[in-house]
């Protein structure tokens, strides 16, 4: 592979225009794709087998007049809202929205079968059913233009659902990952010092991502491609695209110091950092793609969506970066920035910290791992729901019918249960819907019971449930679990009548759940792939044990904080969040999947160059403190572009995408101060030689993957390396 690499980077810079142009070609053709068959954006969530899907799928398929595609228009004023002059008003309203495209059927709150007025008259709910689920900019403009005159009138009217997410849509987006692009300059030109220099891995990101987003573009027309997939995509692409050419450039940079030609410099470079780029980018995708297991398909196509964006970063720091090397050919130093750039005469400060850590490897073993289990110890409460217009930022039109809706009539009734009686042998038995109402009714912690709605071939009821909490309290789960174990199995005698019960709640549970049970096999999918590919990397079975063990502290300290600021609220009025919210059920998985693979893009190029010293020298511990050294400006000018771009996004106004960015930036951190200047070199001087070791009969069966320099032509040969690769084979 450093051979491949080594070609493939040598001539990438022999021929770099043919390169330059496929790429723009590339970029060119996924743009005109994208324009052509590209699709929206799609958080339609589904979650096969469980019981609340059943329940949805049924109200669709057999009910559609009783559709989960509803939003409530919220009407208020404290003036009241009963008076026949402004009753008149909003029927006239209620009739103009009925007629609106898309619009299955809306309820008028003043019919003698609903409770939409509220018992003081100030507050009233007009529900549309829709006969899809995700509402259009057209379908809010006609919302809009049906309450115009009730607005006029002082009336306040409010959105909720996917109507009101639709309004806060047109509003536009976030722009905080341009900060976080920002960011990258200022650390790119105290890196390297020149202009040109920091321009490179900035332009083959941006130019990566173009093509990465295009192409998320064009799966949109063919598959369900949510939202939150473009922004972690955006995320990872913008972090790992800008290190990834971070480090193959710095290497390049080293070797034109050392006096090597342009080409066989970017070869080498391609070699050894790329080399890493490559193995830590697969191990990205590899831990991403395990999400595939969760069985929902949301997440995976959130996992693909990352792993796409990550490939092509990859694959461009690999080709497009060498070839404009080549280009500019000594003149990447060119353009120098003042004050900038310089290097101390002397150890650096990495290597001088590397050699306190390595002189007291137990003390600071077991300070950083008992800080960061205690950091973890949050996690341990952490509670899985989705959040809902509650989390919402109090300015949003669904925040304030949130809130309406809760005052009038009950923390419940924000989050419904959805009974739904299904009979497999024609009609209804006469009076089970009935039976069913009433017992729910009796249940604890139930508010209020809707009549039983049957559809017209009569082999499917609805029952509406308000319960008395909330729809994230844990009584509201409780309750839940009542009816689905205790009030409706039994419902007839022949079983012929099934009870699903579904809703936004019932939803949330079965998420979690569903995660629950899959998390194991995630973590041994995941884990053990990381574990194969960094045996094969680096020919031991220690330093994946290890690898995988700090990365798991890391995470877990990850997890604590996000524990700590949104669920618990500490600090959390800082960034922006202002109620405290459970843990999106999706996020454990997908961040434990993300920060799994990018720790490897560290442990790679850090351990890559430690091995390459052990290889010349053969002294373990001193290999460790000139790894560190040497790789310490990198990985910290890397670790700091990461972790502003995914600070970036804590300025986002959805508070799922502040939980990543704060969970993604949090890990990086961790990992690159406690995890790769503390634990890592502790760890290594603690196992010395035995760091490297594989057992015989497992070395046969493992591939040879050289990570050092010694693949090359024999003009840039390393004798050195060949005599280190002696001593190491000695060792194994």
């Amino acid at each position: 592979m450093s051979t491949f690499l080594f070609h493939l980077g040598r001539s990438a810079a022999r021929h770099p225009w043919r390169v330059v142009a496929l790429w723009l070609v590339a970029a060119i053709a996924a743009l005109f794709v994208n324009s052509a068959v590209g699709g929206d954006s799609d958080d339609t969530f589904r979650l096969p087998g469980a019981e609340s899907q059943r329940g949805a799928d049924l109200i669709e398929e057999r009910f559609p007049e009783q559709s989960l595609y509803t939003s409530n228009v919220v009407l208020h004023d404290d003036r009241g809202l009963t008076d026949p002059g402004r009753r008149q008003d909003i029927e006239h309203a209620v009739a103009v929205l009925g007629a609106g495209a898309h619009v299955v059927s809306v309820a008028d709150p003043f019919a003698t079968n609903t409770s939409g007025v509220s018992q003081d008259g100030t507050t009233a709910l007009v529900t549309i059913a829709y006969d899809q689920e995700v509402v259009s900019d057209a379908m809010v403009r006609s919302a809009d233009d049906a309450v115009a005159e009730l607005r006029q009138s002082g009336v306040q009217v409010e959105y909720d659902g996917s109507l009101g997410y639709a309004t806060a849509r047109e509003g536009g987006g976030d722009n905080g990952e341009v900060l976080g692009v920002l960011a990258a300059v200022i650390v790119l030109a105290v890196a390297f010092g020149s202009l040109v220099a920091l321009s490179l891995p900035i332009g083959v990101t941006l130019l990566a991502i173009l093509i990465g987003t295009s192409t998320l573009g064009v799966l949109a027309g063919f598959l369900p491609v949510p939202q939150i997939a473009n922004v972690i995509g955006l995320m990872l692409g913008l972090g790992v695209g800008i290190d990834y050419a971070l480090f193959i450039l710095s290497r390049h940079r080293q070797n034109l110091d050392a006096g090597l030609p342009v080409p066989e410099a970017v070869g080498r470079a391609n070699a050894t950092a790329g080399l890493s780029v490559l193995f830590a980018g697969v191990t990205v995708v590899l831990a991403i793609a395990g999400v595939q297991v969760s069985g929902i398909p949301m997440l995976a196509m959130m996992g693909w969506g990352a792993a796409v964006m990550v490939a092509v970063t990859m694959l461009a720091a690999l080709t497009l970066l060498p070839a404009l090397l080549g280009i500019l050919r000594t003149s990447v130093n060119s353009l120098r920035i003042p004050l900038t750039g310089r290097r101390r005469a002397g150890a650096s400060l990495s290597e001088r910290w590397a050699g306190r850590v390595v002189a007291r490897p137990r003390t600071y073993t077991v300070a950083a791992a008992l800080l960061l289990v205690a950091m973890a110890v949050p996690a341990l409460s952490m509670r899985l729901a989705f959040p809902d217009a509650g989390n919402d930022p109090q300015q949003s039109t669904t925040r304030r019918a949130y809130d309406l809706v809760a005052d009038a009539y009950g923390a419940g009734t924000n989050g419904q249960l959805l009974i739904v009686l299904e009979s497999r042998a024609g009609e209804l038995p006469a009076g089970v819907a009935e039976r069913a109402a009433d017992g729910v009714a009796a249940e604890a912690g139930v508010a209020a019971v809707g009549e039983p709605v049957v559809n017209p071939a009569g082999d499917l009821a609805v029952i509406a449930v308000t319960p008395t909490t909330a729809p994230q309290d844990e009584e509201t789960a409780e309750l839940l679990d009542r009816l689905r174990r205790d009030r409706l199995p039994g419902l007839s005698e022949d079983g012929a009548v099934t009870a699903h019960v579904t809703g936004g709640t019932a939803l949330t549970v079965d998420v979690s759940r569903r995660l629950q049970d899959r998390m194991p096999v995630f973590l041994l999918v995941v884990i053990g792939l990381s574990f194969v590919l960094l045996t094969v990397v680096f020919r031991s079975v220690l330093v994946p044990l290890k690898a995988a063990v700090l990365n798991l502290l890391s995470i877990g300290a990850a997890y604590g904080v996000v524990v700590a600021v949104f669920q618990w609220g500490w600090a959390a009025g800082l960034i922006g969040v202002e109620e405290a919210m459970p843990i999106m059920p999706l996020a454990p998985m997908l961040m434990f999947a993300i920060l799994f693979g990018l720790s490897m893009d560290y442990e790679v190029f850090l351990l890559s160059r430690v091995r390459e010293q052990f290889v010349q020298h053969g002294d373990a511990r001193r290999a460790v403190v000139e790894g560190v050294g040497a790789t310490g400006r990198v990985i910290t000018s890397a670790a700091v572009i990461m972790i502003a771009v995914f600070a970036s996004f804590i300025l986002a106004a959805d508070p799922t995408t502040k939980l990543f960015g704060v969970g993604l930036a949090v890990a990086v951190l961790l990992d690159v101060t406690v995890g790769r200047m503390v634990l890592v070199p502790a760890v290594m001087s603690l196992l010395a030689e035995r760091a490297w070791w594989l057992p015989r009969w497992l070395e046969r069966r493992v591939p040879s993957v050289d990570l050092e320099p010694d693949v090359f032509e024999p003009d840039v040969l390393d004798p050195a390396a060949l005599t280190g690769e002696t001593r190491l084979e000695h060792v194994h």
